[in-house]
């Protein structure tokens, strides 16, 4: 009858529970998703800045002032070094210059390596894994392009951060190959096609060493990762004892 309400049976309203489109980011750890929208929200910012939507005439010098007071730069941590102080607004920066980035392609290229590997990295590890590698691999980057080079061009970008999630996927394949009787060498195709990649871009454009901080994020992830299978520090110490 016309006055009288549809009621759905269960198996309707089952079919169309498993219908439903899954959003995108329900399919990421949350950890994933909330350093993409950080890192993503920052750069939304500079761009609206830039393009005069925001903050009136000083948004458009808001990225240099965040590279002047977030980034790393070479020159304060040698000082640092020689007078042995160590102010925490300068020790940030060792974390901080992650979240800047030179431009949108910058952050763009960066958020694409976060979310792909991110993701299988979080499922594998879980959420607090993703944050420690993230966090591991950013610090890393900076400490060793700090003692490794003697230059004036700031470490801005979160580049040596996706390296680390680059490192802790190669340790995941690793595992897999050794499993499978396979050669572990495989594992590492990925960092040897990126590195192949800055290099040639190097010799046709002229380089940074910004890769040394990218190479030491890598070697940071990977090794976080094999840390944090259960059980792997107790082996390596009964290893190293045996020696």
């Amino acid at each position: 009858m016309a006055g009288e309400s549809v009621k759905e049976s269960p198996e309707m309203s089952d079919h169309q529970s498993d219908t439903r489109p899954e959003l995108p980011f329900n399919a990421l750890p949350p950890m994933v998703v909330a350093i993409a929208l950080v890192l993503g929200g920052i750069e939304l910012v500079f761009q609206l800045g830039t393009l005069g939507l925001i903050g009136g005439a000083d948004a458009v010098g808001w990225r240099i002032a965040a590279m002047e007071d977030y980034g790393f730069f070479d020159v304060i941590f040698e000082a640092m070094r020689a007078q042995g102080q160590w102010p925490l607004e300068h020790l940030l920066r060792f974390l901080s210059y992650a979240f800047i980035h030179y431009s949108f392609t910058h952050a763009l290229m960066v958020l694409v390596f976060i979310l792909a590997l991110g993701k299988m990295v979080g499922e594998t590890f879980g959420n607090l894994a993703v944050l420690v590698i993230f966090a591991v691999a950013t610090v890393a980057g900076s400490l060793v392009y700090g003692l490794a080079v003697n230059t004036q061009v700031q470490l801005v970008g979160a580049y040596p951060a996706a390296y680390g999630f680059v490192g802790a996927y190669t340790f995941i394949l690793w595992i897999g190959l050794g499993r499978m009787q396979e050669s572990r060498i495989r594992a590492f195709t990925l960092i040897g096609f990126l590195m192949g990649l800055q290099l040639v871009f190097g010799l046709m454009f002229g380089g940074t060493p910004d890769w040394i901080a990218d190479l030491s994020g890598f070697v940071a992830g990977f090794v976080t990762a094999a840390l944090l299978v259960p059980g792997a520090f107790g082996r390596i110490v009964a290893r190293l004892r045996a020696r």
